[in-house]
């Protein structure tokens, strides 16, 4: 079997190619990194180790690399791919479209009757909701009527949740990746073509929607939530800011709000749900991995949005009639993410200067001024000014 992955970063690499592999696909890496694309080529295989104690590391074999400005060869290898799998971010879904829709093309040019053509599954392993939906969009732009037609029932964008942490990587090699043990990728069932296989260490579900919010607003919210208050504490690492009662005290009152809201909408068992919240914890306290509070809280702006792992559970934990404090409390946090490296960092500190707080808060999040949680956010950045930095430490800003 024939796989191509659009993206040859840590999470390719270390996630999705690893996966892929165990299940017995030849992959097919396209990147427009020429060094790794080259090194791949040569090689055919590369290094997946486990941020544990024993440092288990498994050669990744049988694969090659495209380069993603050869489109001819991107399109003609999707042509021939039993799957399509990308993990290049979204704002990069755009730029990958038309060449994965001239390979679909191809692919149903060279049958002649497209109902006997092999099935495909193209899967966006993205961190947000409705990744694969996304780029079906930007595909379909370069689609005929007549080929979109064509290719219902044949090929298949099925939604998905992916969760493994990168850390920082400090390997000569630059095919090795180290991530840590925990993974979980599940994939809408239900949307996958007849016939489409199946792949090792994937969880198949066919409601993804509950999957992919408990997964954003535990450890995407948990993640960064540790972030913006080690950034404001002066802690470099999650690691070292999760060795603060204060913050691990932060992140668990979050996350007891977000699982609230998820117990209640999605029925998910609620001790289970308890013990998936340690589970997470346990993550960020992983002392092999060392990951950078600056590079977690990255994108604030972004992470502030009215859909994204913020706001949006405080959105419907306020309509549910439950508590909001600790969501409020981490908006507030990220809006004192002071980065300078960051420009999504740079862009937000400079409205609030011009602007005022009340005044960023709105554009970024969507909250009315006199909306509750605006107010109580509003009041927790405040209160954030005087925030003890941790012993020793500068904190509070990257100047």
């Amino acid at each position: 079997m024939k796989a191509v992955h659009f993206g040859a970063g840590n999470i390719g690499l270390g996630f999705i190619g690893l996966l892929l592999s165990r299940s017995g696909y030849e992959i097919q890496f396209v990147d427009v990194n020429e060094e790794r694309v080259s090194l791949m080529n040569e090689r055919g295989a590369y290094k997946v180790t486990l941020a544990n104690d024993a440092s288990e590391t498994t050669e990744v074999r049988g694969v090659a690399a495209i380069n993603g400005k050869d489109k001819a060869a991107v399109a003609k290898a999707v042509s021939e791919a039993d799957l399509v799998t990308t993990a290049v971010g979204l704002t990069i879904l755009p730029y990958i479209a038309e060449d994965i829709a001239k390979g679909i093309a191809l692919r149903l040019q060279a049958s002649a009757d497209s109902a006997k053509a092999k099935p495909l599954a193209v899967i966006a392993c993205e961190n947000a909701i409705g990744g694969s939906d996304e780029l079906k969009k930007h595909v379909a732009r370069f689609l005929s009527e007549e080929t979109q037609s064509l290719a219902a029932g044949v090929i298949a964008f099925p939604n998905a949740a992916v969760d493994r942490i990168v850390p920082l990587q400090q390997h000569e090699d630059k095919l090795q990746v180290t991530v840590e043990p925990f993974y979980e990728w599940v994939v809408d069932r239900s949307a996958l073509p007849a016939g489409c296989p199946f792949i090792e260490g994937v969880h198949y579900v066919d409601q993804l929607g509950p999957y992919i919010e408990r997964k954003l607003f535990t450890v995407n919210t948990g993640h960064c939530v540790a972030a913006y208050y080690g950034f404001l504490k002066g802690y470099a690492t999650i690691q070292e800011a999760m060795q603060d009662e204060e913050i691990v005290a932060r992140v668990r009152g979050v996350l007891g709000e977000t699982g609230a809201v998820l117990v209640t909408r999605y029925g998910f068992d609620e001790t289970e749900h308890r013990s998936y919240i340690e589970k997470i914890i346990g993550r960020f306290l992983n002392p092999f991995l060392t990951d950078e509070v600056v590079r977690v809280g990255r994108s604030p702006i972004r992470k502030l949005a009215p859909n994204d792992r913020l706001v949006r559970p405080a959105m419907m934990a306020f309509e549910l009639g439950m508590d909001t404090a600790n969501l409020s409390g981490a908006m507030a946090a990220a809006l004192r993410f002071d980065h300078e490296g960051d420009p999504e960092a740079v862009e937000l500190q400079q409205a609030i200067r011009e602007s005022g707080p009340s005044w960023a808060l709105t554009k970024y999040t969507g909250l009315s001024a006199d909306h509750p949680v605006h107010m109580a956010a509003l009041s927790a950045y405040e209160s954030l000014a005087d925030l003890p930095k941790a012993d020793g430490r500068q904190g509070g800003t990257s100047k």
